[in-house]
């Protein structure tokens, strides 16, 4: 692990694993999250000569936080680590939370970011068309119904669910997501996938909610940035599966995101299609670098 000081007086900590002369493919991991890496990802990432670069967004973890900082705000944050790194381009991956924050760096990075893929990622809050919370399970509906009433509201529910996150293990991580969780995604959070998302959570809540209250608050305000805007290649990949980020999610993007490659998945869920379709995300991710 690696802290990067930056400018306005913050640390962000970040992790690289793989090739060093690999070029970087940014993961921008869920909410909540920290800078950590599933060993699968690394591996299939280096097959394809690529290093991957994660970090933990702001409040998590080592991260500082940044109060009222907005999805855009993730491209400022990226760029600094890609400066450290002395790397002019890259390519980037964003699952379920770090889909907005994937696009967020292909609109606002073009020329250096290559391509952009979210992976059951959100869409835009009060999206015209879409019932944003439709199809959520209970526990989605409950944060963010508090995350859209205000700050005091949402960091009640928070610090409720961080309690249990604090210490939860791999066997407790299905329980610990209750109706989040459908039974295609049963099958895979086991093993060392439920290790790592076990892992992962606890150090995500290890200094508290600040990361996840602000992520959470960027999600349904506005993202500092416009779809339209982008001209990034973007791969939209959703699972109709998925109770965490609904399927109606990824066809709103897909009706939106103009030009882009689309996957909607039938079987896949919100954890197995990150796990089964990781490789194909990163080949096609790949095929623009020239």
């Amino acid at each position: 692990m690696t802290s990067l000081y930056l400018a306005d007086g913050r640390t962000l900590e970040y992790l690289v694993a793989g090739p060093t002369d690999g070029t970087p493919l940014v993961l921008h991991n869920g909410t909540p999250s920290a800078a950590m890496v599933y060993g699968q990802t690394v591996a299939t990432a280096a097959r394809h000569g690529l290093r991957v670069v994660v970090h933990s967004r702001p409040g998590y973890a080592g991260s500082s936080p940044k109060p009222g900082r907005t999805v855009a705000a993730v491209a400022s944050d990226v760029a600094a680590i890609l400066d450290e790194l002395d790397a002019d381009r890259f390519l980037t991956v964003g699952w379920s939370g770090g889909g907005p924050h994937a696009l967020a760096c292909a609109a606002l990075m073009p020329g250096r970011c290559l391509a952009a893929a979210t992976v059951a990622g959100v869409a835009p809050y009060g999206a015209e068309g879409l019932d944003w919370m439709g199809g959520m399970g209970a526990e989605n509906i409950k944060e963010f119904g508090a995350a859209a009433a205000g700050q005091e509201p949402l960091a009640a529910v928070l610090n409720t669910q961080a309690s249990s996150l604090a210490e939860v293990q791999a066997h407790q991580i299905v329980a610990a997501m209750s109706d989040l969780v459908s039974d295609v995604d049963r099958k895979v959070l086991t093993d060392e996938f439920a290790d790592y998302m076990a892992a992962m959570f606890r150090e995500a809540v290890s200094s508290g909610i600040a990361g996840w209250r602000d992520d959470d608050l960027a999600f349904v305000a506005h993202w500092g940035f416009g779809l339209d805007t982008i001209e990034t290649p973007v791969s939209v990949w959703q699972g109709a599966e998925d109770q965490m980020v609904p399927y109606a999610h990824g066809r709103w993007l897909a009706s939106r995101l103009t030009g882009s490659t689309v996957h909607l998945e039938s079987n896949e869920g919100h954890f197995s299609l990150v796990l089964n379709a990781f490789d194909d995300i990163v080949t096609e991710l790949t095929r623009h670098l020239v």
